[in-house]
C-alpha cells in the first residue's frame, strides 16, 4: 500500500497568514490568522501593513498547525508554499518561511500557484476529481473560469475579469451602501431582506457583440458605476436609500452573470463538473445561482465548504500533495515571489 504524502502548505499572499496539513487528500490542520480587522479603517488591504502582521503571525500559526496535526516539521514530506500571484511582500514573508523549514529539515519545497491552489482544496471536501472539470475563481483579486483536465500539469484559462474582480466590486458597492469592509459578506447578510428585482442594473459583457469578443470574460466596472449613480441619484432627489434593495439587485447582477457564463463555458468545453473557490464562493446567493443552473444541465457543482473558499494553508499543501503524489520535481531553493504568476504555471519548477 502507497502512503499518501504528508505536506506542510504556507500561504501568505494578502491578509491571512495560513498554515495547513494534509496527508493526501486528509485535512490534519487548517489554522489561519486574519489581519483583515487591521485593514478595515483603511477601506481595504494595506500592503505594509499585510506584510507585518503575516511577520507577527508565522511562527504561532505554524504551532497551532502542528499542534492541530499531532505532527512536527520533521515529519513532512515537503513543504510547499504560495509564490503567486499576491501581493509581493506578503509573498516573501511566507517563501522566506518555507525556505527557512525547507533548507533547516533538509525538505523538498515547492512553489504554488495560489490560484490553482483554490482549486485543488476541493479535493480535501469531496476527494479527487477526474475528466475535464471546469472551475470559477471568485475573490477580491481574481475572477477566473478554468479548465482544469489535470491539477498539476493541465491548467488552461479560458476567461477573467477584464476589470475589477467580482470581490473587488462588492467591496466597493459596499463602501457606496455605507457598509464596512470587507463588503461581501455584509452585502450578503443585507440582501436578503431586500428586492432583488428592485433595480435592474446591467449585466456585463453579456450583449451581442461583447459575447462574440468576450464570451466566457467578466466585467463589474460597469455595474459599480451604475449603482453610484443610483446612489448618486437618490441623494439628488433627497430620498432614503433603500440599501436592501440596492445590495439584492447588484448581488443578484453579478451572480447571473458568474452563474450563466460559467455554465456556457461548461457546455463550451464538454465538463460535467464544476469547482467553485474564492473567497465569493462563500456568498448564499451566488451557490443558489450555480446549483440551480447546473441542476438544470446535469453538471456536478464542488463547492467546498467557507472555511477552505477563503485563502488558507491547507490549499497549498493538496496542492503540494498531488504534486508529490505525482512525482514532479521540487522547487529551487531561490524560488523567488511572482506576483503576477499566470494561472497556467502550476507551480515554480
Amino acid at each position: 500500500m502507497v502512503t499518501e504524502p504528508l505536506i506542510l502548505g504556507i500561504e501568505s499572499s494578502c491578509d491571512e497568514t495560513g498554515v495547513g496539513i494534509v496527508r493526501g487528500t486528509e485535512l490534519l490542520a487548517n489554522a489561519v490568522a486574519s489581519s483583515v480587522e487591521e485593514h478595515v479603517r483603511f477601506g481595504g488591504v494595506v500592503p505594509e501593513v499585510a506584510s507585518r502582521a503575516h511577520l507577527e503571525a508565522m511562527v504561532p500559526t505554524l504551532e497551532q498547525a502542528y499542534a492541530e496535526a499531532g505532527v512536527r516539521v520533521e515529519d513532512v514530506d515537503a513543504i510547499a508554499v504560495t509564490c503567486g500571484p499576491g501581493l509581493t511582500g506578503a509573498l516573501l514573508v511566507g517563501i522566506a518561511a518555507a525556505k527557512a523549514l525547507a533548507l533547516a529539515h533538509d525538505k523538498p519545497l515547492y512553489g504554488i500557484n495560489h490560484l490553482v491552489a483554490h482549486v485543488a482544496v476541493d479535493q480535501l471536501e469531496h476527494g479527487r476529481f477526474s475528466g475535464p472539470t471546469a472551475a470559477l475563481l471568485v475573490s477580491g483579486g481574481h475572477t477566473s473560469l478554468l479548465m482544469v483536465n489535470d491539477i498539476t500539469d493541465d491548467v488552461r484559462l479560458i476567461g477573467e475579469t477584464i476589470d475589477d474582480a467580482a470581490g473587488e466590486a462588492f467591496d466597493k458597492v459596499a463602501r457606496l451602501l455605507g457598509l464596512p469592509y470587507p463588503g461581501g459578506p455584509h452585502i450578503d447578510r443585507v440582501a436578503r431582506e431586500g428586492d432583488p428585482t428592485a433595480i435592474a442594473f446591467p449585466r456585463g459583457l453579456t450583449g451581442g457583440r461583447d459575447m462574440e469578443k468576450h464570451r466566457h470574460d467578466f466585467s463589474f466596472s460597469g455595474l459599480k458605476s451604475a449603482v453610484a449613480r443610483h446612489v448618486q441619484h437618490e441623494e439628488r432627489m433627497k430620498r432614503e436609500l433603500p440599501v436592501a434593495d440596492v445590495a439584492a439587485s447588484f448581488q443578484d447582477a453579478v451572480c447571473d452573470v458568474l452563474t450563466r457564463k460559467t455554465i456556457a463555458a461548461c457546455k463550451a468545453n464538454g465538463a460535467e463538473t464544476l469547482i467553485i473557490g474564492g473567497g465569493v464562493a462563500a456568498n448564499g446567493r451566488l451557490r443558489t445561482f450555480i446549483e440551480d443552473r447546473a441542476g438544470a444541465t446535469g453538471i456536478e457543482v464542488r463547492v467546498p465548504r467557507p472555511g477552505l473558499c477563503t485563502d488558507n494553508g491547507a490549499m497549498v499543501a493538496a496542492l503540494g500533495a498531488e504534486l508529490v503524489r505525482k512525482g514532479h520535481k521540487p522547487s529551487s531553493l531561490d524560488l523567488p515571489a511572482d506576483s503576477s504568476m499566470p494561472v497556467t504555471q502550476v507551480y515554480a519548477a
